[in-house]
């Protein structure tokens, strides 16, 4: 049996593991677009430990919903989901450069992030609440994770600028450069 504080070590290195590309692509593309703000906002170092912070409260939300599941847990969803909540709180109306696709045809447009971010978040909670998300009885999304990555971004973000530890962002609140 594995000591208790050795297993929690798990946390955080299962943020660096993913499923497969697709997994790490997307994760990296959403940190990519939304991560850069909040790192000028709190800096770097601060932004680290929000992060992992992030990371630690998705796989508790995760094993909270489902406590006997012995399925493994990978990638940093969980802790890519407390930036974007931070991201909805600090720069709701900023302008996202956003594929969408109309019929068999691609097209960009710049819609607000809490239009994102909110869609994003819908998916989420339902997925979770409503149609089994808890239940990872075959493996899948951890959409619980999700959600607890969600929330504890936007309650981190809420206390680390309520206490004046973060700073505003000198670039401009744009999802992307």
């Amino acid at each position: 049996m594995v000591h208790p504080a050795l297993e929690w070590r798990t946390v955080f290195t299962s943020m660096f593991l993913h499923g497969n590309w697709l997994h790490i692509g997307s994760n990296m593309l959403y940190l990519w677009i939304f991560g850069n703000n909040i790192e000028d906002t709190l800096g770097r170092f601060r932004f680290l430990l929000f992060y992992f912070a992030c990371g630690a409260a998705a796989a508790a939300a995760q094993i909270f919903s489902d406590p006997h599941s012995t399925i493994p847990m990978v990638g940093a969803s969980g802790a890519i989901a407390g930036v974007l909540g931070a991201y909805l709180i600090l720069f709701p109306r900023a302008r996202v450069l956003t594929l969408v696709p109309i019929f068999i045809i691609f097209t960009t447009v710049e819609l607000p992030a809490y239009l994102i971010i909110g869609y994003w978040a819908l998916i989420q909670f339902a997925n979770a609440y409503f149609l089994g998300g808890g239940e990872m009885l075959h493996g899948g999304v951890a959409y619980f994770a999700h959600v607890g990555g969600f929330t504890a971004g936007i309650v981190l973000i809420l206390l680390m600028l309520d206490h004046g530890g973060g700073r505003r962002s000198r670039r401009s609140s744009r999802g992307w450069r």
